[in-house]
């Protein structure tokens, strides 16, 4: 069996190649079904399947990853995600299609779940910022590269779903390289509280730490699922859109380490704050120039530098505020929250270019950004560790 460093890394690559399944999913199926001429609200609606995979599963984690161990958790949940994108070759259908996102949902949320806690458990506290960052960061450069598998769909509209298939596959079969651990509580303390009562109290201590997820969740979502939509719309071709959409993500790749080790030493509120802000800015302006494809591709770059790094260090935050005992759940909520936020997301997106046709879909995204800042700005944690 590999050493713990090598374990880290296994699990890493096992995010970032999940990163780059959801990453090739939203944009190739909004780009087939827009080619066929479906709405914008069926689109959106469509998309939201893999989250609500995602809420339906959450609920049910803590207890059997609890009972297997971490291994026979990830590797469950690899097999239900790669034998699902394989199945999409099988039969081109709305309801089955929605029914294989679902499942992806469900898989990619037994990864997250069990590679998450595996992480936030074991992590130093010293460099939380820094490891939670990488885990952020393999997850943003999978979600990167996942859209560039859009161009296949010229080719032949099977090949993303096969080649992303593979891929999974390959990285999948590096956990079995790995020693299966459980967590690290008390057995008997942990059956005396039930779990309802655990993600209450969760939500009590963390309630905040969880909006970064949410409007990460809403961000990915809609970018991803409607923005190729949209783009379509008003003048911009499938090579470019191929383009625009990864330099969000790649862009949170050159600074996801850096913010997360800056959060180690700064604190996370102060830098999320920075970040919503600047991201605020750059959603603004993609608002006034949506027309140019050169100012989108430095504004997502720019925007993604800063919003992209929110869902890692989110976590880092809620890590920051709950005790040992509480990380399960507070993981799990971080998935129900991002869940949430994606499910939102490309729904109110698909509505919102329906019902206002001349008005920029960024200026929604701003709109929530603004939200989340606000509320972070008007709680500070020297109250929140006193609850």
């Amino acid at each position: 069996m590999v050493s713990e460093k090598v374990r880290f890394w296994i699990l890493i690559g096992i995010v970032g190649i999940s990163g780059f399944s959801q990453g090739m999913l939203m944009p190739t199926i909004a780009i087939i079904f827009e080619h066929a001429g479906i709405s914008s609200s069926v689109n959106g609606l469509h998309a939201t399947a893999l989250y609500i995979g995602i809420l339906i599963a959450s609920p049910f984690m803590e207890k059997p990853m609890m009972k297997m161990g971490y291994k026979p958790f990830i590797v469950l949940g690899g097999i239900l995600v790669f034998l699902s994108l394989f199945s999409f070759t099988l039969w081109d259908s709305l309801i089955f299609w929605f029914i294989l996102r679902l499942l992806i949902g469900i898989g990619d949320q037994m990864l997250h779940f069990g590679t998450q806690t595996w992480i936030t458990t074991t992590v130093s506290e010293k460099t939380r910022g820094r490891s939670v960052a990488l885990y952020g960061l393999s997850f943003g450069l999978g979600f990167a590269m996942g859209p560039l598998l859009t161009r296949l769909v010229e080719i032949n509209e099977e090949l993303p779903f096969m080649v992303s298939a593979l891929l999974s596959m390959m990285m999948w079969l590096l956990i079995f390289l790995v020693r299966n651990e459980k967590p690290n509580m008390e057995e008997d303390a942990f059956k005396s509280v039930s779990s309802m009562k655990r993600i209450t109290k969760t939500l009590k201590v963390a309630w905040v730490a969880m909006l970064p997820g949410f409007a990460y969740g809403i961000l990915e979502a809609t970018l991803h699922g409607i923005f190729p939509v949209y783009g379509l719309r008003v003048g911009h071709d499938v090579n470019a859109l191929s383009l625009i959409i990864p330099l969000f993500a790649l862009g949170s790749v050159i600074t996801q380490l850096p913010l997360g080790a800056l959060s180690d030493k700064l604190g996370r509120r102060k830098v999320l704050i920075f970040v919503f802000l600047t991201g605020i800015i750059c959603f603004t302006l993609a608002g006034m120039l949506e027309d140019s494809a050169v100012a989108l591709y430095i504004l997502f770059a720019i925007s993604g530098m800063a919003v992209g790094s929110t869902f890692s260090l989110g976590i880092a935050y809620m890590t920051d505020l709950l005790p040992a005992t509480l990380l399960p759940a507070g993981n799990i909520l971080v998935g129900v929250w991002f869940s949430l936020g994606s499910i939102f997301g490309p729904f109110l997106g698909g509505l919102f270019i329906e019902a206002f046709p001349h008005v920029s879909l960024f200026y929604l995204i701003v709109a929530m950004l603004t939200v989340v800042l606000i509320i972070l700005l008007i709680n500070k944690e020297k109250h929140l560790s006193r609850i």
